[in-house]
């Protein structure tokens, strides 16, 4: 064969193989489209697709929250004693969860004065009130950074001390605020309705998401909050509200009303400030203790800041 049949053979052979289109970037017979990326048209808006399906373990999640619910409704109301236990272990078990989760972000945030630290919160709460669990609470933050400078000094023990402060901060010092709730008059019935609100708001929101959901709320943050879900959420927890401050404590309707509405902003809040920090972490759930749920501290994130903002709005609503 001669060089110019052979250059007619090659050429009819391109002519018969099709150029790959931005529709198929695959090429010809699957391979690679000429070392050319499909193209992209940046005057086209980003589409966010609607979800479609539970997307997680609905029964599991169904049933391990029956079972927490269960356990906290015999703490409080049958076996009251038990219910400080109770807290205590929750709290112990997401600050193991939030230790583990910092040190993907690099933090070796010493566990065992941090437990000491919500054991004593808990107890100091329970036995002197507000002034206990300030005092255990900067009792604990001493004891964490004699625990750590111990090991060594530098900015890297500076960062593992504001770490745990944080630690402490977040989990047992708002945790206990629960504790306060439970010592007052209609304690049980108060911490029920610190709880009860966050779990209308998680599943007004989740059921509202799963139907309607098309307007991201947070995208960035977390993909799956919707704005339509935002408002499932407002209804179910104010209506959570309202039912137990009408029927439970005896007050007006609009004082439920106002809660519940704080209480939804306030958890939507924690959830997503909760997701923000997973994010920077690069985890997915704080653990997989609960299946369908995550870790403890997936399901405390809402009623951490529930519980002092309860507290909180019936000392301005309710002198």
């Amino acid at each position: 064969m001669t060089p110019d049949s052979r250059r007619e053979a090659a050429s009819s052979t391109l002519e018969a193989v099709p150029a790959a289109t931005a529709g198929d970037p695959a090429g010809p017979l699957g391979s690679p489209a000429g070392l050319i990326a499909p193209r992209t048209d940046p005057e086209v808006p980003a589409v966010h697709a609607k979800r479609r399906g539970p997307g997680r373990n609905l029964p599991a999640a169904i049933a391990v929250g029956l079972v927490m619910g269960g356990i906290l409704l015999g703490a409080v109301f049958a076996v009251p004693r038990a219910f400080p236990v109770v807290v205590a272990i929750a709290l112990c078990l997401g600050m193991l969860e939030l230790t583990r989760a910092l040190s993907h972000g690099g933090l070796r945030v010493p566990a065992v004065p941090l437990l000491v630290g919500v054991i004593g919160m808990v107890v100091s709460t329970v036995s002197y009130g507000v002034g206990g669990l300030i005092v255990s609470t900067a009792a604990a933050v001493c004891v964490l950074i004699l625990w750590r400078v111990s090991e060594s000094m530098g900015l890297t023990a500076l960062r593992d001390v504001t770490g745990g402060v944080f630690a402490l901060a977040w989990v047992p010092f708002l945790g206990c605020f629960i504790l306060l709730l439970f010592a007052q008059e209609g304690g049980p019935w108060l911490v029920l309705l610190a709880v009860l609100v966050p779990v209308a708001n998680d599943t007004g929101g989740y059921v509202a998401g799963v139907l309607f959901g098309s307007h991201p709320m947070a995208p960035s943050i977390s993909p799956k909050k919707s704005w339509e879900g935002f408002a499932g959420s407002l209804v179910a927890g104010a209506a959570a509200a309202i039912i137990m401050t009408v029927t439970v404590l005896d007050e007006a309707w609009w004082i439920g009303a106002i809660l519940g509405l704080v209480l939804v902003v306030v958890s939507t809040g924690g959830d997503l400030a909760e997701s923000l920090l997973k994010r920077d972490l690069r985890i997915k759930d704080m653990g997989h203790l609960l299946p369908g749920h995550g870790g403890m501290l997936d399901r405390l994130d809402s009623i951490l800041l529930a519980a002092p903002t309860t507290y909180i709005m019936l000392e301005i609503l309710l002198p």
